[in-house]
């Protein structure tokens, strides 16, 4: 049996900047937000011999130790898949996966670390108590596959091992947030169709599911930074400038933000088609995460263009904020892109080491 935890650190390993949180169970499980932090790293994916280090400064920024420490990495080379397949444990799967990669996934994926999970329940029985008679077995089950490329996963475990830390469970950064929302919003997780949209600084990644059900998981090639060179007219303005006029809600930037954000909303339209054309459930506001949706200005330029009702979630709104005088004013700002390592670490309080 999984030792209970209580305590947590998850870490988002971004391909921008670094996010980290320290969750903590209390008595009546209670969950408290007890340190945070983000350490910006520049551009493009840390390289390895740099990541212990800007590891080590996150965790010590964060403040505080944990029981358990979680990551979730996000990565362009990152595998996620919704596959079909007859009733299999777990653990076959993951053996299958090894050996017939070309037939499950059509894909070489001799070079990933692969992971998977059951997406869907045989349903039972109509009839009810112990006489029922069984349910017939399903023809085939909806099973989820994740993976990393084997050199991000050595690269980010021998980090963890530079500062002595032992990483406890590593997972994928969509994933992570998928958990979060199961956190923070269990009612709409449990009873309703949901769309999640965290815009990062390269790209965007978009989820649908259904009570309780992970249905679609897409990758956009758009984010903060596309919107950011767009309204900066690619360098004719100050960039610190033109994300505070963005801030601001300037009205003059709306044309230019909203035909940048064209292609955003296009994918998005797509997608929720796709899924309601799947599915007899609808979406009925789209629920966004990420630094770029801070200000009101995307938001409402998305909201007007998918003509459906978006909105920032908070990750923490079931936690207890106990968080040190110094760092609270800036958790108002910053809580809205840290789904991705608060599922990471809810994940762990929830099933131990």
């Amino acid at each position: 049996m999984a030792k209970a935890l209580n305590s947590a650190v998850g870490i988002d390993l971004g391909q921008h900047n670094l996010k980290g949180v320290l969750l903590q169970r209390k008595s009546g499980n209670r969950v408290h937000l007890a340190g945070y932090a983000i350490r910006q790293t520049g551009p493009g994916p840390i390289p390895g011999d740099k990541l212990a280090h800007h590891l080590k400064l996150l965790l010590q920024e964060i403040g505080g130790t944990a029981k358990g420490y979680s990551a979730a990495a996000s990565s362009p080379n990152a595998l996620v898949r919704i596959i079909e397949q007859p009733p299999t444990p777990p653990t076959l799967l993951r053996e299958a996966l090894k050996f017939n990669d070309m037939v499950l996934l059509n894909q070489d994926c001799k070079e990933y670390v692969l992971d998977c999970d059951l997406l869907t329940q045989p349903k039972k029985s109509v009839a009810e108590g112990d006489d029922a008679a069984p349910a017939s077995a399903p023809k085939a089950l909806r099973y989820l596959v994740g993976g990393l490329p084997r050199s991000d996963v050595t690269e980010i475990y021998d980090a963890f091992e530079k500062n002595r830390t032992t990483i406890s469970r590593l997972q994928l950064a969509s994933l992570a947030t998928f958990n979060a929302f199961e956190f923070a919003k269990p009612d709409i997780f449990a009873n309703e169709a949901f769309m999640l949209v965290d815009i990062g600084h390269a790209e965007t990644v978009v989820m649908l599911g259904c009570k309780r059900e992970l249905v679609l998981v897409r990758t956009i090639d758009y984010g903060g930074r596309h919107f950011i060179e767009a309204i900066s007219g690619d360098g004719a303005i100050d960039l610190a400038a033109a994300i505070t006029l963005v801030e601001k809600g300037d009205p003059g930037l709306n044309e230019v933000g909203r035909a940048s954000l064209m292609t955003l909303a296009h994918q998005l339209r797509s997608s929720i088609g796709f899924f309601e054309g799947q599915r007899e459930e609808n979406i009925a506001r789209v629920h966004f995460s990420g630094a770029l949706v801070r200000a009101d200005l995307p938001l409402q330029i998305l909201s007007d263009e998918l003509d459906i009702p978006c909105e920032l979630w908070d990750p923490f709104e079931k936690c207890e904020i106990s968080l040190p005088r110094n760092k609270r004013a800036g958790f108002h700002i910053d809580q809205h892109q840290l789904n991705v390592a608060c599922g990471a670490a809810i994940e762990l309080l929830r099933g131990g080491i």
